[in-house]
């Protein structure tokens, strides 16, 4: 297997401090702005090549989705056992505690219940007790055509409206093509589209689901989609961070 701490031994306080040291009311207000924002740098370029060439290690996956066997697109990913690779782990609860202030403040403004806990470990282990106990950290492979269709990553009842995807190849370098793109449902007029081209080692924090939208009469529920451009040429992976378990 492949050891992940190769170069370097990362701590979690290591791993912790990356994520903190974003600026977290900037990306708070361009998530409510637009349902998405761009993390700083999180990941090295040592990092980034490791994590990509798990894939082939398939002992550490539960299971690979053909996209194209079930409509989702073309290419495929595939989904870690619970036994992550520390890194992966370390980002997802690094992330957590700076995504849930946001989650809760969502919830309230669009009258739903805000059912997360303080610690990532409560709340899935709620997501178990409701049976959704699959783990549902994913990563992707997309070659030369490949592409992923509009979709939400909604595994049951038990869902955190807030997710992260880490690039782990160089756009315009190891693949061209492969825009990350999201639409947005508005209310009484036309949806509306967004690209964004994800550096490597970087994130894209978005919507898992829905976002509030201000409306006259407060507060509506904007229903977002997201999805992969055509890659044109060379490879494209990425590092899906999701914080609720699949059923």
């Amino acid at each position: 297997m492949t050891d992940l701490m190769t170069d370097t031994t990362l701590s979690a306080s290591q791993v912790a401090d990356r994520v903190a040291a974003d600026d977290w009311s900037a990306l708070t207000d361009e998530l409510g702005e637009h349902g998405s924002a761009l993390t700083g740098p999180l990941l090295t370029p040592g990092e980034c090549h490791r994590i990509a060439g798990l894939y082939d290690e398939t002992e550490r996956f539960r299971t690979t989705i053909d996209m194209a066997r079930y409509r989702f697109g073309s290419g495929q990913y595939r989904y870690f056992t619970h036994d992550l690779p520390d890194l992966v782990r370390e980002l997802r609860e690094a992330f957590y505690p700076h995504l849930l202030p946001i989650a809760r403040d969502w919830a309230g403004k669009l009258g739903r219940p805000a059912p997360w806990p303080d610690t990532l470990e409560e709340w899935l282990a709620m997501c178990h007790e409701a049976g959704q106990a699959k783990s549902a950290q994913i990563l992707l492979r997309y070659g030369p055509g490949d592409w992923n269709a509009l979709h939400r990553d909604v595994f049951g009842d038990m869902l955190f409206p807030l997710q992260v995807v880490v690039g782990l190849d160089a756009p315009g370098e190891d693949f061209t093509g492969g825009e990350f793109i999201m639409t947005e449902q508005r209310p009484r007029a036309q949806s509306r589209g967004s690209s964004t081209t994800l550096p490597k080692g970087h994130g894209l924090i978005f919507t898992t689901r829905d976002r509030p939208v201000a409306s006259k009469r407060g507060w509506a529920n904007g229903p977002m989609r997201h999805g992969v451009s055509t890659v044109r040429s060379g490879h494209r992976h990425t590092l899906g961070l999701v914080f609720h378990d699949a059923a």
